[in-house]
């Protein structure tokens, strides 16, 4: 039944069964997980419309109220306000899209670009453009496709993420951690290590999807969306994100499967996916079947679980293949591992006659089973060592171009670059790892400081001096990890 009466005799696709206790890092998160049996009949539906809020308050709140409502009125929630704070939020300095607007092309007029799109879309005669897609080369030196979206989508993008959001974070887990608001890479690593750190783990799955943007089931993407959503403005207006391919050198594609990557929907369309096909599941696994500790983790399509029993990891891992292959995903074998990992480890394998424990990398750092300097178990975090040397050559690429401009012009940027590699890798225990970055940065601007001219009187001495005036010193502005998780959690247990 909606909100003028009339029910709806669309047959809503079954959900997933999830009686879970509100233990893990859900409770942790303060996210409330969904109750009662998500398989029953669908409970009457709700119409947010203009005469129940003026804004997403009352969304949020029926949504945490009613794990099983579906929304009926959303669209009118995208009003011209809100594509004009989402024109605020886009990057001046991104690239154009297909239509070649910029960011600031588009703002010359504004008002009238922004009352024309939200007529268009009330109207029903918005048209969704291609995505211009570019490739760009990862650290492992394969190459990731990203896509660019006209600045007209990306504002419109935003805006009806941000109104799909006040639904969905009342629904996803708190172990779920990427493209979430007041969420970063920096809270996934911190409910990591100090799960390690406090639960009895031994193992850890270190899992990643492959291709998961690609490989992304539309038919099922549109059932998930479906449980939540009953505006049908909404849902085709998604299917038109989706639809309207990707040109790229001069040519249109289409595919049946994946979103773009790189558009501005496609982190929250993700997490949705991944919420039913993903946490869930694993939610429902760990109260039915585990008997010792387990950890979960999980930024985008990249997760890791720790357990406390080898056994229950590897029947974890084997029951894990089989749920992604029921919907078209799979495991990169590549990147996917299970190693022996935590404060047990070191003794357990020295027992046995073995090396030290292996190490895995996660969201830019390599974790290592370290001690502190009174010999307790610590999870030391360094710097992925193919990271620093990726980033490394981009800087280097870079001041070549840049080496016949003023020196000041050229510290600005660099110390920019050097400012904002601290500001995420500058953790407890990785100095050493900053200090590499500042000596191999300086020496590759002395380099082509040098090869200005012939006759450089750029000497070791005055360049340590240029440095000092342009480049920040390391400094440690991160606190220990179980230190800014309990102040964020109230001092409460990652997992159960």
């Amino acid at each position: 039944m909606n909100g003028r009466g009339k029910s709806d005799s669309r047959v809503v696709p079954a959900k997933l069964p999830n009686k879970p206790v509100p233990t893990g890092a859900e409770a942790v998160e303060e996210r409330r997980l969904a109750e009662g049996n998500t398989g029953n009949p669908t409970r009457p539906e709700l119409s947010v419309g203009a005469g129940v809020t003026q804004g997403l308050d009352r969304v949020r709140q029926a949504a945490r109220r009613d794990k099983g409502a579906r929304f009926t009125a959303l669209l009118h929630h995208v009003t011209p306000e809100r594509l004009w704070d989402a024109y605020g939020a886009l990057r001046p300095q991104a690239a154009p899209g297909v239509d070649g607007v910029t960011w600031t092309a588009y703002g010359e007029n504004l008002e009238a670009n922004l009352r024309d799109l939200h007529g268009r879309l009330n109207r029903g005669a918005y048209r969704a453009t291609p995505t211009k897609r570019v490739v760009i080369p990862k650290a492992d030196g394969r190459e990731r496709p990203l896509g660019i979206a006209t600045v007209e989508n990306k504002i419109l993008q935003r805006a009806v993420a941000e109104v799909l959001n006040a639904i969905y974070e009342e629904d996803f887990l708190g172990f779920s951690y990427g493209f979430r608001p007041r969420r970063s890479p920096h809270d996934a690593l911190d409910a990591l290590t100090t799960g390690i750190l406090r639960k009895k783990v031994s193992w850890i799955l270190d899992a990643d999807v492959a291709d998961f943007f690609g490989s992304l089931d539309r038919d099922h993407l549109e059932k998930f969306l479906e449980h939540r959503i009953g505006d049908k403005r909404v849902l085709r207006l998604i299917q038109k994100w989706l639809n309207a391919g990707v040109i790229e050198q001069g040519e249109w594609t289409d595919s049946a499967r994946g979103t773009v990557q790189g558009a501005a929907i496609s982190p929250l369309l993700a997490n949705i996916y991944l919420h039913y096909v993903l946490d869930l599941w694993v939610q429902q696994w760990r109260n039915r079947h585990a008997r010792g500790d387990v950890i979960v983790v999980r930024f985008a399509d990249d997760f890791v679980l720790g357990f406390e029993r080898r056994e229950e990891a590897e029947q974890f891992q084997a029951d894990l293949q089989e749920r992604l292959a029921k919907f078209g995903l799979e495991l990169q074998a590549e990147k996917t591992r299970l190693i022996e990992f935590g404060r047990f480890a070191a003794p357990n394998r020295q027992q046995r006659g073995l090396g030290r424990p292996e190490t895995f990398d996660y969201l830019g750092f390599t974790h290592i089973c370290g001690e502190t300097r009174g010999g307790k178990f610590r999870v030391k975090r360094l710097t992925i060592a193919k990271r620093m040397r990726a980033k490394l050559q981009a800087l280097n690429r870079r001041l070549k171009r840049m080496r016949h401009r003023p020196i000041r012009e050229q510290g600005r940027w660099l110390g920019s670059v050097v400012r904002g590699h601290f500001a995420y890798y500058a953790v407890p225990g990785n100095r050493p790892a900053l200090w590499t970055f500042l000596s191999q940065a300086t020496k590759i601007w002395y380099k082509w400081l040098r090869r200005r001219s012939q006759r450089s009187r750029i000497t070791w001495s005055r360049m340590r001096r240029i440095a000092a005036r342009s480049l920040p010193m390391p400094k440690i502005t991160h606190p220990f990890p179980e230190v800014r998780f309990d102040v964020r959690t109230r001092g409460r247990s990652p997992v159960r």
